[in-house]
Parts: structure tokens; sequence; C-alpha cells
């Protein structure tokens, strides 16, 4: 009786929607497993291709970690994925697809220990322990090489890197010039940022080039400038970080005079700076000379009579890497320059590239850099081609680093899987069960690879686990898809090799994104963001009044709220979490 006159407390505002328990976690895991839909078809070296159009332009693409970013995706949870998909990108540059479609395989497996009332808390601590036996194993059965094995080991990983790519036909001609390209950087920072890539749009794919060097587009210059001398050799190169043209006043600004005679001087003032500052070039004894800031028409000619290249509003990026190239350093003041701060390379040219005037430096002294000239027949396959040829530079950068390797094609997978069940049947209770189900979510790599070249699956799995049965034979380990004549193979043999950092990384965070997914069990959604007006990540504010998107559903019920009517439809999920039972969540 005392409880009926207990006041009620209220602790969140009107109207807030909270989306709690077990089903919570469930309509998490099937936002994750909606969006692993979407990439897993661009797995592989037979993978498709995803159009993407945003409203203003159309991008074509099979990297994961690309489409993640491209599309735009709301949902908090899933969100998670879209973080892992491009940490992957930033620490390895491959295997973003593969580290979505793994997170959400694993999440795939435990939903039904969810399902029957398991503990979220002992799943995650069985999917932990599974991850460090296989962090374990990959260092334990990976191969190193060194010597002059190491430079076709560099090449392989690349070649590995660009099967699934746009220009996988080509990969004999840009596996050795990725590999070029960061041989040529200083080995202790390897910055791939200093490797510049220019597209040009027109000939064929085959006509790219690796320029060790710096090449950058002709910049917008003034009519003095065909003046200039185009070859140049052994040229002494200044770097500016000063604007050389007559500076106009402002708006605002005011200059009062008494005698008409004092404007005269006023403007003879003006030319004597801008006079001085060229002079100073000049004397500097450089014979090129770029600048971050634009360089006028007056200072054009200027140039241009003595004999001296000159350029302004030169990239930031293009600028650094002609630091590193020749040695200059770049300067914000023309005071005080002397000998050292000035920069040298064997032969300077402007040639014309496709419809495209360059710019060349070649034959550096310290050189730590290299461009990347990519020709292709259209626009969105030049960026495409771009992508790739970034995955490649950094793949070769994690094996230059790292020097261990594995098989790919799916051997990895199944040989740590296999690992795993064995593992499995010397522990007892739940954790048996968790070990399992981490096993054979591993297994969703043969399988989607062999999916996506339209191999039977099943029969391909079955084989592999067969051949993985017997891997006291060292060869047997290496086992994969043969996606090309369907079955399997030795993928090492094969030439398939992938850093063992590209798999200790996709694995580890696959994993820990499946843990953050379990770990939370309720959402909470405030209703500010529902109000008409509010600011919405990609739920829409359209058509259906405050708080509702186009729709004409609340924004809560995207992310499961509502008794997950938004995520299973209205009036389906009367029974809660049973629904689920029989269907994997479907």
């Amino acid at each position: 009786m005392e409880s009926a006159f207990q006041p009620q407390v209220i602790l969140l505002r009107e109207g807030t929607d909270t989306s709690q328990g077990k089903s919570q976690i469930i309509a998490n895991i099937n936002a994750c497993e909606a969006i692993a839909e979407t990439v897993r078809t661009t797995l592989g070296p037979l993978g498709m291709d995803k159009l993407i159009f945003n409203g203003q332009r159309t991008t074509i693409s099979n990297d994961g970690a690309t489409i993640m970013k491209l599309l735009d995706i709301v949902h908090p949870a899933a969100k998670t994925l879209v973080d892992i998909s491009m940490a992957q990108d930033a620490e390895v540059g491959d295997g973003t697809t593969s580290v979505v479609v793994i997170a959400a395989e694993i999440l795939r497996e435990v939903k039904t220990f969810v399902d029957d009332g398991l503990h979220p808390r002992l799943i995650i601590k069985g999917l932990r322990d599974s991850c460090n036996l296989v962090l374990s194993e990959i260092n334990k059965i990976a191969v190193k090489q060194e010597g002059d094995a190491f430079r076709q080991l560099l090449e392989k990983c690349a070649g590995t890197a660009l099967n699934s790519k746009l220009i996988a036909r080509q990969k004999h001609l840009f596996a050795p010039m990725v590999v070029d390209a960061v041989l040529l950087l200083d080995p202790s920072l390897c910055d791939i940022k200093l490797v510049g890539i220019k597209k040009v749009t027109g000939g064929s794919v085959t006509d790219s080039e690796l320029v060790s060097g710096v090449a950058f587009k002709k910049t917008f210059s003034y009519a003095g400038a065909e003046q200039q001398p185009k070859h140049l050799t052994n040229p002494k190169i200044l770097l500016l970080n000063v604007e050389l043209e007559l500076k106009s006043e402002k708006e605002n600004a005011e200059v009062r005079i008494t005698d008409p005679d004092d404007y005269q001087s006023i403007v003879d003032a003006e030319w004597q700076i801008i006079y001085d500052k060229l002079d100073r070039c000049v004397e500097s004894g450089a014979s090129i000379v770029l600048s971050r800031l634009p360089i006028g028409d007056l200072a054009t000619q200027y140039f241009a009579d003595r004999g001296i290249f000159c350029a302004g509003r030169v990239g930031t990026d293009d600028l650094d890497r002609v630091s590193k190239a020749t040695g200059a350093i770049v300067q914000t003041s023309v005071h005080g320059i002397t000998d050292k701060v000035l920069g040298t390379c064997e032969k300077f040219e402007e040639k014309g590239v496709g419809d495209e005037r360059f710019n060349f430096f070649t034959g550096c002294p310290k050189s730590k850099t290299g461009t990347i000239l990519l020709r292709g027949g259209g626009e969105q396959f030049l960026e495409e081609t771009e992508r790739s040829i970034h995955d490649a530079l950094m793949i070769v950068k994690r094996s230059l680093k790292h020097r261990s390797i594995v098989a790919g094609g799916g051997a990895i997978e199944m040989e740590l899987s296999r690992h795993l069940r064995e593992h499995s049947r010397t522990i007892a209770g739940k954790q048996q069960l968790i070990m399992n189900a981490f096993a054979r979510a591993l297994e969703i790599i043969p399988r989607q690879l062999a999916d996506n070249a339209g191999i039977d699956s099943t029969d391909v799995v079955n084989l592999l686990r067969k051949a993985h049965a017997n891997s006291d034979n060292s060869n047997n380990k290496w086992i994969g898809v043969d996606v090309m004549n369907g079955g399997a193979c030795n993928t090492f043999e094969s030439g398939v090799w992938e850093p063992a950092a590209n798999k200790l990384n996709s694995i580890a965070a696959a994993t820990e994104a499946a843990c953050v997914i379990l770990s939370i069990d309720e959402t909470v959604r405030n209703p500010q963001s529902e109000q008409a007006g509010a600011a919405s990540g990609g739920v829409g504010l359209g058509r259906g009044g405050p708080g509702q998107g186009r729709t004409g559903k609340m924004v809560s019920e995207a992310m499961g709220g509502g008794g997950m009517a938004g995520m299973m439809g209205k009036g389906k999920m009367r029974k809660g979490v049973r629904a689920f039972k029989g269907k994997g969540g479907a």
C-alpha cells in the first residue's frame, strides 16, 4: 500500500527514447550484419564494384574503406564498423573489407548465445581469449624472408593487394613500380605522403610511369612564362613562401597627401619594394624559383629576361617533396639567402604528358621521394587506380617494416580456424562453444571468396577443412581458395602473399569491434534531437512532422527503439526477441 504513495522519480526528460536489454544488443548486431551485406560482395579478386552517388558526384569502387566512408551510416552502433575499416586503411592499407566481414560474422555467430540468455561479458571474454590464441598462432607460422628473396616478397605482397583491384591485369607493371617508389623513401620514416600520385587523363594505363624525383602539373602562369627556360642542367633551386607581386591595398585603406608629387613617390616605393625582392632572388644565384604564394606577371617577365624559371602557387605537398628531393629549404623571406638553403638536381625540364604540361626534377642528390604518373581513359578509372596504388603502397610499407608474411586466399583463416577448434577441445564449459563460434566466423573469408568467384562455397570450405585437418604436412597449412580455376590450391606457392601485420590488425580490430557492440545494452536518444530543425546525421527530418523522417518514423526507430519496430517493421516484434529464433534474426 505504501508503494502506491511513493513519489515518481523522473530521471530523463519527457520524450526520451530508451532501448535496452537483450533486444537492443540483437538490434545492434542486425545493423552490423546489414552493413556487412553491402560490402561482402567486393571481397577478393573477383569481387564486384559498388557505384555510390551522393547527389553531386559518382564513385565506383570496391575498396571497403571508401565504400564505408561514402555510405553515410547513421546507426550509432554500426558506425563502429566504419571506424575499424578506416583504422585498417590508415594502419595497413588493405583488408578494409575483410575486417568488416569478420566482425559482422563474429556477431552473427554469437547472436544465438545472446538470444539464449548467455551474459554478454562471458561472450566477450571468450572472444578475447580466442583472439589472443589466433594472434599468437599467426606470429608462430608467419614466414620471414631476407636478402635477395625480400625484394620478391615485396612485389608479391603488392601484387596480392592489387589482385582485387581494377588494375589487377596490370599488376606486373604496378607491383614493381610500387616497390621501387617505397624503396626511394627514407627507411627510418617511410612516409607514404612523399610518394606523389598524379593523374593524367588519356592514353593507356600501361603508359603510367615512376619518376625518381618530383613531377607536378604546371601551375598558373602569365605570358612571360613562355620565354623562360624549359630545360636546365644542374640548376640551383630556391623555394619560397613569399608573394612576388604588387599587392593591391585593402578597400578601406586611405592615404592622405597634400602635394600631388607625393603620390608618385608612393607609387615608386611600391615598385621599389617588389624590385628589391626580385633582385635578391637573382643575386642568390638560383636558376629556378618556386613559391607557395603567387608570382605575378611583373616577376614572371623579370625572371624570364634573366633566364630564370619560376612557378607560383605550387602546392604544399609538391613543394615539400621538392625540398626533400633537392635539399632546398623553404624560405619565408628573401633576405639572407645563402647557398646552404638552395637545392639542386641533375636535370630540370618541362614537358607534356597527355594534354597537360608537367615540371620534372630528376637526378636529385637527396632523392627521398618519387612521383607516380597514372594514365587512363576516364576520371573514374583514374580515381580507383589511385586508391589501388595507395593500398599497395601501404602494404609494401608494412612488409618493409615487419618482414613477415602469410598466405592469402583464405588459407591463413582456415588454419587459424582449425587451431581454435583443436584448442577448444581442451577446455570445458561455455567458453568452448564461444571459441568454436569464433572458429566458424573465420571461415567466412574463404566462403565469401568462393561465393564471389561463382564457386560452390560449401564444397570449397569442406575441401579446405579436410586439407587443413592433415596440416602435419607443412604444405597443407597454406591450402586456400583457387578462385581462378575453382577448388583449392597452395596459395603460398601461387604467390598470394599478405603481410602478417595485415591479418594481425584486421582480426584484432574485428574482435574488439564485436566486443564493443556486445557491451552496449542500452541506447538513449535525447528528445532534443527528435525535434524539427534539430541537427540530424542522416535520418532526415523531412515530411511527417517533428521528429519524423521522410518515412514518417521516429528517428529513434532507426536504431532499434520503439520495441525494435524501427529495425524489424511495425507490429512484427510483439513477442520480443523470441521472434529471432530459427531464422538467425533475419
